[in-house]
């Protein structure tokens, strides 16, 4: 179906309210009103309310996985920095529909389409491992910590990010995601301060 600029307004306002708001304690009047229009002209573009929340969860994480498909090819030293930056970029691609994810999990289980969400969070999850297996593996990161409790770290610290972090133009997401990999891998000590957008090897 080809989107209307009405489709894409209901769409952004959908968001912005499911993230203020959540899925649940949002309404189609809500909606509505957020866009302008009586509530039964929603059913028009959208089937339902939690068809809006669908389409806002599964086009971020199909967006979600052809970043982190990308980042695999790359060699292994940047794999890291790049899995940071691509995810903090498809964050700002689909405006609010992370914090959408994270914030509505019990939610999610009522969609049509909560199959594919879990298996593309899987999908997610998996090349967040293989990624710090494989760092493991070359000797960069340590080997005594469990690669679980490494990629929770720094998957929250990536998520949790975006409800606080606003790029300006001496640090944009390039350089926020090499900061927090320094972090992690470096710590915070003077010795390990690094030029600012430095990469990490």
């Amino acid at each position: 179906m080809e989107w209307s600029d009405r489709h894409a307004l209901i769409f952004a306002t959908s968001a912005e309210l499911f993230a203020a708001k959540g899925i649940a304690g949002t309404s189609v009047r809500d909606i509505a009103e957020g866009v302008g229009i009586l509530s039964g002209s929603i059913y028009h573009y959208f089937d339902s309310k939690d068809a809006i929340a669908d389409a806002i969860i599964t086009r971020y994480l199909q967006d979600l996985e052809q970043r982190y498909e990308a980042v695999l090819q790359l060699p292994e030293p940047e794999r890291l920095s790049a899995l940071v930056q691509q995810s903090l970029k498809a964050s700002e691609a689909n405006p609010h529909a992370s914090e959408i994810y994270q914030n509505n999990a019990a939610y999610l289980k009522n969609l049509s389409s909560y199959p594919l969400i879990r298996e593309a969070a899987q999908v997610s999850r998996q090349v967040w491992l293989q990624i710090i297996d494989d760092g493991v593996a070359a000797g960069r990161f340590r080997s005594d910590l469990p690669a679980e409790m490494l990629y929770g770290l720094l998957r929250d610290a990536v998520w949790l990010s975006q409800r606080w972090f606003v790029p300006t133009e001496h640090r944009d997401r390039g350089v926020f995601a090499d900061q927090l990999v320094s972090v992690f891998l470096d710590g915070i000590g003077a010795h390990a301060a690094v030029p600012a957008g430095a990469a990490q090897a």
